[in-house]
């Protein structure tokens, strides 16, 4: 007979990251536990304990929940000077009066998400023609086409 199985662990911050808060804001018995059981990690996501709950409200978040919130990357961020964790209050201050890097940096991303779309469309078949509008690429859309004989010659 084999050993029971022993559940796997993670670390304070690795449990922090898939709970999308930002560790130095967790309670002293979360961030300085030894390890954290994946059982632990999945009725934390079930049922959030209040100080999940307001963590996830109000902040302070890490950078990737900021990122989203702004909808820049996490360079984009620091490219814009901001590199401590925000609150809500503080994102909601950016959106609402947007310092000069915030939109370019948000043209940055859409751009990007674009380009990303496009190559995913184009790895799955699906193409834009010259006019715009959207086809599902053929087999040998991509294959160099052979010259035709003229048959008046």
């Amino acid at each position: 007979m084999s050993a029971a199985k022993k559940s796997q662990t993670m670390k304070p911050s690795t449990a922090a990251q898939k709970l999308d808060v930002y560790l130095p804001a967790t309670p002293p018995e979360f961030r300085e536990r030894a390890e954290i059981s994946r059982e632990e990690l999945a009725e934390l996501q079930k049922n959030p304990p209040q100080w999940l709950v307001d963590l996830h409200r109000d902040g302070p978040h890490p950078r990737n929940v900021v990122a989203a919130r702004l909808r820049v990357s996490i360079s984009g961020l620091a490219r814009g000077g901001v590199t401590e964790a925000l609150t809500s209050a503080q994102i909601t201050e950016l959106i609402e009066n947007p310092p000069s890097w915030l939109p370019r940096e948000r043209a940055i991303q859409a751009e990007v998400r674009r380009e990303e779309q496009r190559l995913r469309e184009r790895q799955q078949g699906i193409g834009e023609r010259p006019d715009g509008t959207r086809d599902e690429l053929g087999a040998d859309d991509d294959a160099v086409a052979e010259p035709v004989a003229d048959p008046a010659e």
